[in-house]
């Protein structure tokens, strides 16, 4: 019986047959409260699913020729193979728990193979190109209006720290440590982490403390460190609006949204030098191998570094 917890209702037009709607939407329950997976992953799951499963007249048809079906319509339909070997994922996520869960006898998706994802390459702004946003964002705050002063702050909290913008959007001001210059952030799987920024990242939170939250506050706001226009909490699609429109007005900028700033943070601390191991504590990856798709951008730096250093270079 599929739950009828918040965020595993059924979807009767998502267009799947009952039985099998029921059974995707008590798998999303179980990936929201069980794996604490977020809202926007579990909305993921739910689209690759429904493509997946359509046309199934129930959950006891499903079988490997279907997967494979499905997935090869999702290739010629122009999908890149990131989408299919993330639908494939998928497929064997929900097929393991529906057995798990006495839905499935047997297992469809046990052999069902992958393409190998190819890897697309951030865009990342240059380093000069951030501290030129970043600058000009400093210009912009200089009359202390709260927007301007909350903008800056999005911007120098997101490169300075690397976080995600929903952590970002999602922090508490007894998050705040001002002092010790630490944030402690919840990030997914409900882990929580503390990431460190700089001298600038501070000053633009004393100012936006002193002079731009109690501007945008009201008795109803909630203990956000971020508020927007109508005193609530920050909606991060507010921010990603943020960044884009920071990114646009320096000209030459490479216009990247909140991810971008993310990679471009991580980015620039192994060019400078950064261990590895310590950029993924930052950003908070759960494997080694997360944190390396970054160093890609590093290869010229390594390439000095190998010339100047190596004996046989």
């Amino acid at each position: 019986m599929a739950s009828t917890r918040p965020g595993a209702t059924d979807h009767p037009g998502d267009g799947l047959a009952p039985e099998v709607s029921s059974a995707v939407a008590a798998f999303a329950g179980h990936l929201l409260h069980e794996r604490g997976r977020s809202p926007h992953t579990v909305r993921g799951y739910r689209s690759d699913l429904t493509d997946l499963l359509r046309d199934l007249p129930g959950l006891g048809a499903l079988d490997l020729d279907h997967l494979r079906m499905r997935l090869a319509a999702t290739l010629n339909a122009g999908a890149g193979r990131a989408t299919v070997a993330r639908r494939t994922a998928a497929a064997r996520t929900f097929c393991a728990w529906a057995v798990r869960t006495g839905r499935l006898a047997h297992d469809p998706a046990a052999r069902l193979g992958s393409p190998g994802a190819v890897t697309v390459l951030p865009e990342v702004p240059a380093a000069d190109e951030a501290a030129a946003v970043l600058d000009a964002a400093i210009s912009g705050a200089t009359e202390d209006d709260p927007e301007a002063l909350r903008d800056l702050l999005v911007l120098e909290l997101l490169y300075g720290t690397g976080i995600r913008v929903a952590e970002l959007c999602g922090l508490d001001l007894d998050r705040v440590d001002e002092p010790g210059r630490t944030l402690r952030v919840r990030g997914k799987g409900d882990r929580e982490r503390t990431v460190v920024f700089g001298v600038p990242a501070a000053r633009a939170v004393r100012r936006w403390l002193e002079r731009g939250r109690p501007a945008l506050a009201t008795p109803r706001s909630p203990a956000a460190l971020l508020l927007g226009v109508r005193g609530g909490r920050l909606d991060p699609r507010v921010a990603r609006t943020v960044v884009h429109r920071a990114m646009r007005a320096v000209p030459g900028a490479t216009d990247v949204g909140p991810h971008g700033l993310r990679h471009a943070a991580a980015t620039h601390l192994l060019e400078g030098g950064a261990d590895l191991r310590y950029v993924q504590e930052l950003l908070g990856h759960a494997t080694l191998s997360t944190t390396q798709l970054y160093t890609h951008v590093t290869v010229d730096r390594l390439k000095v570094v190998h010339d100047q250093a190596h004996p046989r270079a």
